[in-house]
């Protein structure tokens, strides 16, 4: 059987992992005793109505995400499905590029443009229809640093 190379995928490396709760101090507590984690940023983000952190483990980053405005996509989110996984999200050099080349695969993106997420990254997302059943996020990882 003869393999084929894959052609270069615009998807790069799992950065994170996220995941909704309905207390984040308690979730960042929770999180350390089980895997270690420390926070390495932390911010209210208006424009999205949500809180999160990046918490840092020896297995990777997981971002801990709660609702403020009580009608958004958060909120919803948790009221339809709870708290737990939320999102993947893998690492890319250039969001917009990346953007541009999931498209072209045919893959229905929610967000047009990479806009400002956590930590100051650009991020964009993917409909879950267009990635295997879950909601995919591209981040734009010029940090190198875990946040």
């Amino acid at each position: 059987m003869t393999h084929r190379s894959p052609s270069p995928s615009p998807l790069g490396p799992i950065h994170h992992v996220g995941y909704v709760v309905a207390d984040l101090d308690a979730a960042i507590a929770r999180l350390a005793q089980l895997a270690s984690a420390t926070v390495t940023v932390r911010e209210v983000m208006d424009e999205q109505g949500v809180e999160a952190a990046m918490c840092a483990t020896d297995g990777g980053l997981i971002e801990l995400i709660t609702p403020l405005d009580p009608e958004g996509a958060i909120a919803r989110f948790m009221e339809k499905r709870g708290e737990g996984f939320h999102h993947v999200a893998f690492a890319v050099p250039d969001a917009a590029a990346a953007l541009d080349a999931l498209a072209a695969t045919g893959a229905e993106l929610i967000d047009s443009a990479p806009r400002r997420g956590l930590g100051g990254h650009m991020v964009a997302f993917i409909h879950p229809r267009s990635a295997l059943g879950v909601l995919t996020e591209v981040v734009q990882d010029d940090h190198h640093d875990g946040r």
